[in-house]
């Protein structure tokens, strides 16, 4: 079984429509939810969301293999200039929520005995962007938390990842400015957007076998 949070938009929506096929149980996790596609409603910010999302995936499996934690939001503001209520939300999204979720489902893949977490950093960790001073500074936290995390699970044979894209054209960066994308692009290795089929791809390789001793990392889609 496959669990994947934020999997009704973006590149959640494309990880858990790429996997669906391909694995007995994949189990999507979204804020507003979609019993029709089999999607749990789950708030990654609030611990007794993410708890009653588990006890529902409990009905399913007791066990999983994966966990892939694409939900997260971003805000383009100047360091001195974001709003409070823009600081939090964006730090219990992107970093309690990663807290949260890796606390309440790792268990799933130690009672599996093998597994991977799969969380999602960005590449303005890196490059230092302007005006995602608080984004970064959350998938920052990420990025550490999924090391330390990473030697924590070693023993019980669960991988945890980071991957960190370039700008992607999904709702997460709506609003953001061609000249703004571009900006970021340029410092890119590779002068491009990427789109959510790469980062599925990459996403496979970490669920892939040869992964299994791959952990800890950040991977940059873009390079930096």
């Amino acid at each position: 079984m496959i669990i994947i949070s934020g999997a009704t938009r973006g590149i959640g929506k494309a990880i858990y429509e790429s996997l669906k096929p391909d694995y007995k149980n994949v189990i999507g996790l979204s804020k507003n939810g979609d019993n029709k596609l089999g999607i749990i409603k789950c708030d990654i910010s609030n611990l007794s969301s993410v708890k009653s999302a588990a006890n529902e995936i409990k009905k399913i499996d007791k066990k999983a293999y994966a966990f892939i934690n694409a939900a997260g939001v971003a805000s383009m503001n100047l360091a001195l200039a974001t709003p409070e209520e823009i600081i939090k939300k964006i730090i219990n999204i992107n970093l309690v929520g990663t807290i949260f979720t890796s606390q309440v489902f790792s268990p799933f893949l130690i009672r599996n005995g093998k597994g991977r977490i799969i969380n999602f950093s960005t590449i303005a960790v890196k490059l230092g962007i302007k005006g995602e001073a608080v984004y970064v500074a959350s998938k920052a936290g990420v990025e550490a938390y999924g090391r330390t995390l990473a030697k924590e699970l070693s023993p019980f044979k669960i991988t945890v990842n980071c991957i960190a894209p370039g700008p992607i054209k999904t709702d997460l960066i709506r609003g953001v400015t061609d000249k703004q994308i571009r900006n970021i692009t340029d410092q890119q290795i590779f002068n491009k957007t990427m789109t959510p089929n790469d980062i599925v791809d990459i996403v496979k390789l970490l669920l892939s076998e040869g992964s299994k001793h791959i952990s800890g990392q950040s991977l940059a889609v873009g390079g930096s």
